[in-house]
């Protein structure tokens, strides 16, 4: 049985991530904290198998929790949680530390394979997988890549690369389809796992 502590300083969201969490198979208890103090405090009083942390654009308190628990703690197995344009701020938790992410619309039948991957200590899948896994990026594709890691919007991609907001947009349709993502955070995430970003 797992064991589940959620992390957001917004009530409903952890309201609305308990209700969601206590109809996976598996889960056997389900805990929440508001801030990353208590976080820390309750995961030293009764470590969890898997924490769920909470992100929000332009608020770091998310991914300042994740780092500080698992600068603590670096058993612990974190899933971040946040919009699926986020993207800034899903990488910043993954370079902290997180194993993987999910949206916040995530169906239950990937809240499943979350849960079961970060157990088997492994990083949390892409919801698709590529085809080829050892597919290549062209030069351009980690280009535009990297500038969305940097959380650059199309626009400032294709200013610093002197291309057009249209042809960043191809090389990054062209980057998701070959990393079996469907948007950018779910790029980033990838291109963090894969060691394409940094």
């Amino acid at each position: 049985m797992t064991t589940v502590l959620i992390c957001d300083d917004r009530r409903g969201v952890r309201e609305g991530l308990t209700r969601v969490m206590s109809a996976v198979p598996g889960v056997s208890r389900i805990d929440c904290v508001a801030h990353g103090d208590e976080l820390l405090a309750r995961f030293s009083r009764a470590p969890v198998d898997v924490v769920l942390v909470g992100t929000q654009r332009a608020v770091p308190t998310g991914v300042e929790a994740t780092r500080r628990l698992v600068s603590a703690n670096p058993q612990a197995n974190v899933i971040v949680f946040g919009a699926p344009d986020d993207a800034g701020s899903i990488a910043a938790a993954i370079a902290g530390g997180a194993r993987g992410y999910l949206r916040w619309d995530a169906s239950r039948p990937e809240l499943v394979a979350a849960l079961a991957h970060t157990l088997a200590s492994t990083s949390v899948p892409a919801p698709r997988q590529p085809s080829d896994p050892g597919v290549q990026l062209t030069d351009r594709e980690l280009q535009v890549l990297r500038g969305m890691a940097m959380g650059k919007s199309n626009g400032q991609i294709g200013r610093e690369l002197y291309l057009s907001e249209d042809t960043v947009k191809t090389h990054a349709r062209r980057l998701f389809r070959k990393l079996g993502v469907r948007d950018r955070a779910q790029a980033v995430a990838h291109g963090f796992r894969r060691g394409l970003v940094s």
